[in-house]
């Protein structure tokens, strides 16, 4: 390796089982060869150049049968051709053949084709020879005056990149872009001359800026963009500029483009705390969301308008805008909305509660006019739980609230209709002046419920809270009437044996109606349309209380048990006839026992279980019994265990609530102070730049403070050979959720060159390999850096296993191989802590089947 630093070129692969052609051969490809064969020739020279080979004699034969052709191919070739081919001597002096390069260079800087003028441009600002850009100065200046803008602008970046590296080329670049910029119409011109101002002499970036404020609305976006980069660093610099500027920012939250409203908005609120100025960059956040269709950009603006609430001064602005804030709504995509409610709800205020109800049992109408989907159910009950959130801090709009949400109760998502439980639960508990009105409502909407859960809840609720005389005989009355005719068995005996001497009797007319059916395996079966309805209609016809016991529901059975021993205490505390208390647990017992002899009948489809069984037996005893400690179970520590429960989640909220305040630390007490002053100007906290800072979150993943490398990503390092192998290798293992990413580092210790080094992997395990490294050359004692993405399928621990395959250079031997060691991959690194509900939780332990994983 040489001392000299090799500039970074364009990397070209080529296939690696190709034969390698000779020198001698490419030369008489390029010397005798049409367009195709030169095309393909220089194309070979290239890949060559680029794995290290040397082929000083090729140069002057490029130069003398390759670079006179004027077909467009040839041209872009030459152009990495060019960049590639080593121009000095070992000792660091120009080769002079390159004044011949340098010739035509110039030559094509004055092309008359205005694409071969504007790649030219662009190939020169990746030119590091002072020498060979010299010479081409007075040409490059000439094409700012090119009538095309293709190769006006692409000159512009040439003049920047030159005078960045070497000023002393055009040391008045910045007054010439200057009076260029000033004439010049094409926006993207203008944007790069803009750009190469604000990174060469602000001061004059300024001046222009100033001249055309009051037009930057009539700017193209890209020129807006680079106008907002450059207040933000200004007024960030200085900030007594921001009265000069803060209204060119504000003009711009009225763009045409959607970026450069986002990008005004997000430095309207870093320049300013002002409440206009907060209140207007919400909306533009807010009118960005709803007229973007890319659910990704409405998240990440989404995420915007969150962190704005996180100062207290900004959230009471914010506060004014929570109706707006639902407008979001309207979007379809269920994580979008599901963000959007968890903001309303900590922006709702007393003076908003009202209407916010208003829009959202709007959202609950639209959800039942609708095809249903699997999102319109998760939606559906992200409502329900919204509007149980507000109910319990308002409780004002509880009585608003409740007739809308009992609809779902007869909702075939079970989901959205158990929340609806849960929320009246909590209701009925908390408002005493509610009871009636749900009680009311549960009762009449006890017939229509479709799923067995939400009729045990409704059960639970209704024998715990029904406390007068009426409604304890309205429950009675409504269990009695899904139940049917009791006795259970002996109504069911009656109504099979019915309809067997109805079919007995119409058998004739059965007959006439018969038609021949081919089955399955081929053979002919009669039916007739009696015996297709009969079941059905038996099906139909009954109850449904009746219908889910029939089906095996005996734990309905049970609640049904308890539900009425609860009543039967508390009708026997509120009536004082004897007879009248005797003759309603009479009922009551009626009830159970017949439950009971249905369970054990075996007319039923599943079999009772023992635990159900035994549930029902002790009601019965108790019902007999009626003692007064039983009594004060049943009707008393039920009631106070739920209000225990209730108030402990409300403990638990607040001091969670209080937590994430508590956890907002302004300044911390042992933060250095940065005094601008004495710190360098390389700083990356001096300046604080939000780009800057921006555009490393991005890359990074998110915001670190205090890393400490020796304890991060040293100790994610992982060595894969040993110090005395040929080739030494470790890995960096970088783990972003589901995507694992090796950065591994090969260094060759021998003194051979190593052709085709190959890092082979392999994964055991639920990993996968997404796509396989490329072989690369290394020169001796070189080192390179190879990169590996690994998918994570499954929350399972995995190994990833390989080895380094290389040929040396001159050699006839076999491949070498070099073992690696294995890297271990533990879950612990990929899993992410996160929440859910109780419901939600026993949800996924049935349907991931988790009791037979842990």
């Amino acid at each position: 390796m040489g001392t000299q630093e090799q500039p970074c070129y364009t990397l070209i692969q080529g296939p690696a089982d190709t034969e390698q052609p000779s020198e001698m051969q490419l030369k008489q490809d390029l010397e005798n060869g049409d367009i195709p064969v030169k095309t393909a020739a220089l194309k070979k020279v290239i890949q060559l150049i680029l794995n290290g080979e040397r082929l000083p004699g090729i140069l002057m034969t490029v130069i003398r049968f390759v670079m006179p052709l004027e077909d467009h191919t040839i041209k872009k070739l030459l152009l990495v051709f060019w960049e590639i081919v080593p121009k000095t001597t070992p000792d660091g002096k120009l080769l002079q053949e390159m004044i011949l390069v340098c010739d035509a260079y110039r030559k094509d800087l004055s092309h008359p084709n205005e694409f071969i003028r504007g790649s030219t441009l662009r190939f020169l600002c990746k030119l590091k020879e002072p020498e060979l850009l010299e010479p081409l100065m007075p040409t490059i200046r000439t094409c700012l005056e090119h009538r095309h803008s293709y190769v006006r602008r692409n000159a512009v970046l040439a003049i920047f990149t030159i005078y960045k590296n070497f000023d002393f080329l055009i040391p008045d670049a910045p007054e010439l872009i200057s009076n260029f910029l000033e004439g010049e119409q094409d926006m993207s011109c203008k944007r790069n001359a803009f750009m190469m101002l604000i990174h060469a002499d602000q001061e004059r970036a300024l001046t222009y800026l100033s001249t055309c404020i009051d037009q930057v609305n009539s700017f193209g976006d890209i020129l807006q963009l680079v106008i907002v980069e450059l207040i933000y660093k200004v007024c960030h610099a200085n900030p007594g500029e921001r009265a000069r500027f803060i209204r060119c920012i504000y003009n711009l939250l009225n763009s045409n483009s959607p970026a450069v409203r986002y990008e005004a908005a997000g430095t309207l609120v870093t320049l300013s705390s002002a409440p206009t100025a907060i209140k207007a960059a919400a909306n533009c956040y807010i009118e960005l969301i709803v007229k973007e269709s890319d659910n990704n950009v409405k998240l990440i603006v989404l995420d915007r308008l969150v962190a704005l609430k996180d100062s207290p001064q900004q959230e009471k602005i914010l506060q004014e805008l929570a109706m707006d804030v639902l407008r979001i709504l309207s979007t379809p995509d269920l994580e979008v909305r599901k963000k959007t409610l968890n903001l309303a709800l900590e922006l709702v205020t007393l003076r908003s509660v009202n209407e916010m109800v208003e829009v959202l049992k709007k959202e609950v109408g639209k959800t039942h006019n609708i095809v249903e989907h699997e999102d319109t159910g998760k939606y559906r009950q992200l409502l329900v739980r919204t509007l149980h959130t507000i109910s319990m801090k308002f409780p004002e709009v509880a009585a608003n609230v409740i007739p809308i949400l009992m609809d779902f109760l007869s909702d075939n998502n079970e989901l959205a209709a158990t929340d609806v439980l849960v929320f009246v639960r909590e209701a009925i508990q908390r408002f005493e002046v509610l009871r009636s009105q749900i009680i009311e409502r549960l009762l009449s909407a006890l017939p229509t419920i479709c799923s067995v859960t939400v009729q045990c809840h409704t059960l639970w609720i209704l024998g715990e809270y029904a406390s007068t005389a009426v409604e304890v005989l309205g429950v009675v009355s409504a269990v009695r009437g899904s139940l049917g005719e009791l006795p259970i068995v002996e109504d069911e005996m009656r109504k099979a044996a019915g309809e067997a001497s109805e079919e007995d009797g119409s058998g004739d007319r059965a007959n006439q109606q018969q038609q021949q059916k081919v089955t399955a395996d081929g053979t002919y079966a009669s039916q007739s349309a009696f015996s297709t309805t009969t079941s059905s209609r038996k099906a139909d016809d009954r109850p449904p209380l009746r219908k889910y016991l029939l089906e095996g529901n005996f734990y309905l059975g049970a609640v049904i048990a308890n539900t009425l021993v609860k009543l039967a205490f508390r009708h026997t505390s509120l009536e004082s006839d004897p007879s009248k208390q005797n003759s309603f647990c009479a009922e009551v017992m009626l009830v159970i026992s017949s439950i009971v002899h249905l369970g054990k009948s075996g007319l039923p489809q599943k079999s009772m279980t023992d635990d159900d069984y035994d549930r029902m037996m002790l009601c019965l005893q108790v019902v007999s019994e009626r003692t007064p400690s039983l009594a004060s179970v049943f009707t008393e520590q039920c009631r106070s265990a739920l209000s225990h429960m209730l108030t402990a989640k409300a403990e638990e909220e607040e001091a969670l609530r209080r937590d994430r305040k508590a956890s907002k630390v302004i300044e911390h007490v042992d933060d250095h102070i940065a005094f601008t002053h004495l710190t360098k100007g390389s700083d990356p906290s001096s300046t604080d730049d939000m780009f800057d800072l921006s555009m490393s979150m991005a890359v990074s993943g998110g915001k670190k403070e205090g890393i400490d490398l020796s304890t991060s990503k040293l100790s994610k390092v992982t060595q894969l050979t040993g110090f005395s192998d040929p080739v030494y290798a470790e890995a960096y293992v970088h783990i972003n959720q589901y995507d694992i990413v090796l950065d591994v580092l090969i260094v060759n210790q021998t003194a051979d060159t190593l052709q085709n080094c190959t890092l082979e992997l392999a994964t055991l395990g639920d990993l996968k390999l997404v796509e396989k490294p490329q072989p690369v050359v290394l020169a001796p004692h070189d080192f390179c850096n190879i990169k590996a993405n690994v998918k994570v399928a499954s929350t399972e621990n995995g190994f990833i296993f390989g080895n380094i395959v290389y040929d040396v250079k001159g050699s006839t031997s076999d491949r070498n191989v070099v073992i690696l060691n294995d890297i271990h991959v533990d879950i612990m690194d990929y899993i992410v802590p996160a929440s859910c509900t109780d419901l939600e939780f026993r949800q996924m332990w049935l349907e991931f089947e988790w009791e037979n994983k842990v």
